[in-house]
């Protein structure tokens, strides 16, 4: 028996030291884990398949937590489903489960569920956020680089002939933004 172990950090900022440590410390050998800067929403996460590959029969998938693994509980369940056909058992280091036994699969399961139901009232959340921001007159998104103002002088100076290319200069500002400006209603401007 083998322990193959995966581990995930979300964006490339972050450090995978604090999960390679635990998982050696719980002996894993070095070349056994499995690394990756991606996101868990990814469904392509070549390292992960890679484990998955390594991992054989009687082996311990090891990771730290469940979010490490995966977003839903579909795709957790799924992913424990693979490595079961293979005859290797999933060990979630940080919440103490084993698959190996009835109790942590159970246990694995509910967890699953509860880390999908958290992840769906979090973006609820977020969107009733969002929309009582914009209510209160937030605006999101990058500032225009063309106010009103200077898409009026914009439109004033191709009006008089000026190529594109000859206003882009004259504002320092890119052609799409040029364009962009062209395109306002005169009406919108007001």
């Amino acid at each position: 028996m083998a322990l193959v172990a995966y581990i995930r950090v979300s964006s490339v900022g972050q450090s995978l030291e604090v999960q390679r440590e635990k998982m050696i410390n719980n002996g894993v050998q070095p070349d056994h884990i499995f690394e990756e800067k991606r996101s868990g929403l990814d469904a392509n996460r070549p390292a992960l398949k890679e484990a998955i590959r390594f991992a054989r029969k009687g082996d311990h998938f090891c990771i730290s937590r469940i979010d490490r693994l995966a977003r839903s509980a579909t795709d957790l369940l799924n992913i424990v489903k693979e490595l079961r056909a293979k005859g290797v058992e999933l060990r979630v280091l940080d919440q103490s489960i084993d698959t190996s036994n009835p109790a942590g699969v159970a246990l694995l399961q509910m967890l699953a569920v509860f880390a999908e139901f958290e992840a769906s009232i979090r973006t609820e959340r977020q969107m009733d956020g969002i929309a009582k921001a914009k209510a209160s007159g937030t605006r999101f998104g990058r500032k225009a680089k063309a106010t009103l103002d200077v898409s009026q002088q914009i439109r004033d100076m191709r009006d008089s002939g000026l190529l594109i290319r000859d206003i882009m200069t004259k504002t320092g500002l890119s052609k799409a933004t040029v364009y962009r400006a062209l395109a306002i209603e005169p009406a919108a401007r007001a």
